[in-house]
């Protein structure tokens, strides 16, 4: 749809004709433009005539041109409803156990993390998304944002032991708590991943989870390992639980407390099941917003009122050149 941003300047339009009847631009009976001499004589006459027709159509275009012509396209809907997701890595030295399987391929736990929490970040259009990163202490990585992409990049760029050693999970919710306050109306969710029991940080599970339920923020725990690992020793294979120090009475109390629910991932599969669980969560209701793209289209009238402009000066040099020259032959003659 053609609009301008600067309509009322059309009113402009009869100018030239107010100038001309207080007389002051008017000479020789006709409009003359700034910049743009004119000599009456029996050759240009005609042309003149014609000449004000152009002077016209140029005055028109440099009007459209001031007034701001852009082309609006079609609105264009924005998502008006989404989830506030807040997630918490786990990072300590625990996460590079290889006990999980992509691909038929046997992987640490942190690489399937990595890999599941890529598409279900690529997949939360619409969700504003922030990644903690927690082992020692806990760490915002990436603030509450739409930006699922660079999300996925900080993700993608953690290494396991880039904040310690042990695993700080009152303080990873916590710092969740904090950065949820900072939302005025949000369906605050906290996802937190987890191979290991609270054994570091400044504050406890338990009491960051009371405050976690007193903002009204939900928490599902996963904890992450496979339960049976085969390993070679001197007198054979050996089976063993390598998910001995996962607390996952810890972990279920924490999202029982906050109305949330606790996962077990011993492979990517279940560790998949999370989406649905989500997917059943009360979107936010947010303002509908839109936006229409705009084409700026200014630049057509004016290159037009230049053209014009230029025809103009040539249609006016040609005779001031011709004239001379025939008075000359005029003078030699008599």
């Amino acid at each position: 749809m053609l609009v301008f941003y600067w309509p009322w300047l059309l009113i402009l339009l009869p100018l030239p004709l107010l100038i001309k009847r207080i007389n002051l631009t008017n000479v020789g009976g006709h409009l003359q433009l700034p910049g743009i001499t004119t000599t009456v004589t029996k050759t240009n006459s005609i042309s003149h005539k014609g000449g004000r027709k152009r002077y016209w159509l140029m005055w028109i275009c440099l009007l459209l041109a001031v007034a701001r012509p852009q082309w609006l396209g079609d609105p264009i809907e924005l998502p008006s409803k989404g989830r506030d997701l807040m997630i918490a890595v786990d990072l300590s030295g625990s996460m590079q156990i290889e006990d999980m399987v992509i691909n038929n391929q046997t992987v640490d736990r942190f690489t399937l993390i990595q890999h599941v929490l890529s598409d279900f970040i690529e997949r939360r259009k619409g969700d504003r998304l922030g990644l903690i990163l927690f082992a020692d202490h806990a760490y915002l990585q990436a603030p509450l944002t739409l930006d699922r992409r660079s999300v996925a990049t900080f993700l993608d760029d953690a290494q396991i032991g880039l904040v310690g050693k042990q695993t700080a999970i009152g303080e990873a919710i916590a710092l969740a708590v904090k950065r949820f306050d900072k939302v005025d109306e949000s369906n605050r969710v906290l996802i937190l991943l987890t191979d290991g029991s609270n054994n570091a940080g400044n504050i406890e599970p338990d009491i960051a989870a009371q405050i976690a339920a007193k903002r009204n923020i939900t928490i599902y725990t996963i904890g992450v390992g496979a339960e049976i690992l085969e390993r070679r020793t001197i007198f054979g294979k050996e089976r063993i639980n390598p998910s001995m120090d996962l607390d996952e009475v810890q972990l279920k109390k924490l999202a029982n407390m906050t109305k949330g629910r606790y996962f077990r991932a011993r492979n990517s599969e279940e560790l998949e099941s999370i989406y649905q669980e989500i997917d059943k969560l009360e979107p936010v209701s947010r303002d509908q917003l839109s936006y229409r793209p705009k084409s700026e289209l200014f630049y057509w009238p004016l290159l037009m009122s230049l053209l014009i402009s230029f025809l103009i000066s040539l249609q006016q040099q040609w005779p001031a050149q011709l004239v001379p020259k025939k008075n000359a032959n005029k003078e030699a003659k008599e």
